[in-house]
């Protein structure tokens, strides 16, 4: 090594740096296995998110306003606000999310009785909408068939008050007796004798 006066690169003493290194891995103990934080599987939410609150609804915003009123959505278990509801969707899907309430992303398999008995519930889910469905559709028909009953009396009264009033108004709005009695024959229109 030239200690030259132009020279002005650094010089490391590397015996001095092996010593430092070797005394070290002796300081250092070995790290604690830490058990792993046992988290739940992952499991289907409870309750129902709520997007449409705050759909088409204008919110003044300013600096004083708490994050949790701020213009979004706010999640409540991470702390931060999300500003629209498919990325607000797409945070409490994922895994920080999940993290933080205590699950891991991993999905419990389902054995073959709990698929054969999801099964047989959505079985009887589809009975019960068809049986409402057959419901439905016979109220819908039973009630078009009063309507069109309805319209068909209403028409017959209709007809019978029309022909009631062209018989009245042929007769000249009296009875062919009371006429008779009155004097009034008729004016030679029809060629009825009297």
């Amino acid at each position: 090594m030239t200690m030259r006066p132009d020279d002005h690169r650094r010089k490391w003493d590397k015996n001095e740096y092996e010593k430092l290194a070797a005394e070290r891995l002796l300081n250092q103990v070995a790290p604690k296995e830490e058990e792993p934080i046992q988290r739940e599987n992952l499991k289907r939410r409870d309750y129902k998110v709520d997007l449409d609150s705050k759909l088409g609804k204008s919110v003044v915003i300013n600096k004083n306003t708490p994050t949790s009123q701020s213009g979004g959505y706010y999640c409540n278990v991470c702390d931060c606000v999300v500003k629209d509801s498919i990325n607000f969707l797409d945070h409490i899907n994922g895994k920080k999310h999940q993290r933080n309430l205590g699950m891991s992303m991993k999905v419990e398999r389902s054995t073959v009785d709990q698929v054969k008995e999801r099964f047989q519930q959505n079985k009887k889910k589809m009975e019960e909408k068809q049986k409402d469905y057959e419901l439905e559709r016979r109220l819908r028909e039973a009630k078009e068939e009063e309507d069109r009953y309805k319209e068909h009396r209403k028409e017959k009264r209709k007809e019978r008050k029309r022909k009631a009033e062209d018989t009245d108004f042929e007769a000249g709005g009296m009875p062919d007796d009371m006429a008779a009695i009155m004097g009034f024959s008729g004016f030679g229109g029809s060629k009825k004798n009297s």
